[in-house]
């Protein structure tokens, strides 16, 4: 071996074994509670009183004490069954109808135990509709001011984002964008039929977001308070969920828009703006976790990016 060939790969062995280069240790990030804690009040919003429902629920079944769920609705995305929800809480539809169904690592749902019987079926109040459209999606084209895309790909849809604090997917090519079934979300129960859900039965998701949902129900808001009641509630029987005895079902006794209510009864609460720097921060500080983790994620994804509410300061 000639002596110049000799001395390069001599020297290119020596370079594979030196000590790598250290990488500059990244700056300090603040954490997501120092990122809200010196948020500006312009980052955060007020909830919208005739778009927000105020849900009193019993703690279990037969329970004398009573639980708040607050919800709030996305009529930017299911105008026809926000529209319909609001005259059914209007017209009491729901008050004293039960949590039907508490199924493990999916959903809790609500509803007429009697919906199924013609007969016995609660009527609808004067203003709610017997039958809506479904509104799985809505036009690119429509999608509302402030969507705030995630860097992070999603693999149910080509880009995906937040609008208003609402999980948002979309896909270009076929020109439609739509709420993610995440941990929180409310949807429009359904039978077989894509336009049979009218809000009259509605449900949370309780576990990993089920997202082979989207595009099949319409998601009509999502819960702001209350998911441990949701959540805690013993599970159904085998029979997806669902409570084998009436005496297992859940009392709910009244829902009403917080606009209905007067203003010291409504819960004060304001949302996280996803269109602030702060949501941006916030963001930032979930990707890069010091402190007790050892090995920081990196990344985000749009249903582990909760968007945060806080009391009314």
């Amino acid at each position: 071996m000639k002596l110049p060939l000799l001395l390069a790969l001599t020297s290119l062995i020596s370079a594979s074994h030196a000590a790598p280069a250290r990488a500059p240790k990244p700056a300090k990030l603040p954490t997501a509670q120092e990122v809200l804690a010196a948020s500006p009040a312009a980052d955060w919003r007020a909830l919208d009183p005739d778009n927000t429902l105020l849900m009193e629920v019993a703690t279990a079944a037969g329970a004398t004490q009573t639980g708040q769920v607050l919800i709030e609705l996305a009529p930017q995305f299911a105008p026809a069954h926000a529209a319909n929800i609001r005259a059914l809480a209007r017209g009491h539809y729901y008050d004293g109808l039960s949590i039907l169904r508490v199924q493990d690592n999916f959903v809790t749902q609500w509803g007429d135990p009697d919906g199924e019987d013609a007969a016995k079926a609660r009527a609808l109040p004067a203003g709610a509709a017997a039958k809506l459209p479904a509104e799985f999606s809505i036009p690119l084209k429509h999608l509302p001011a402030g969507f705030t895309p995630l860097r992070e790909l999603d693999g149910w849809a080509a880009r995906n984002g937040f609008v208003d604090g609402l999980p948002v997917a979309v896909d270009p090519r076929q020109g439609r964008a739509w709420l993610a079934h995440c941990y929180g979300m409310v949807g429009a129960g359904r039978s077989d039929a894509v336009d049979s859900s009218t809000g009259a039965e509605l449900y949370a998701v309780i576990g990993q977001a089920p997202r082979a949902l989207d595009l099949n129900i319409t998601v009509v808001g999502r819960v702001l308070k209350g998911m441990e009641l949701l959540a805690g509630l013993p599970r159904g029987g085998a029979a997806m969920g669902f409570y084998d005895q009436p005496a297992q079902r859940v009392e709910i006794r009244r829902v009403r828009l917080l606009a209905e209510l007067p203003a010291e009864e409504r819960p004060a609460l304001q949302v996280l703006r996803t269109d602030s720097r702060t949501w941006a921060a916030l963001l930032d500080a979930r990707r890069q976790r010091g402190g007790w983790y050892v090995h920081s994620p990196g990344r985000v994804d749009l249903c582990s990016a909760g968007v945060p509410t806080r009391a009314t300061p």
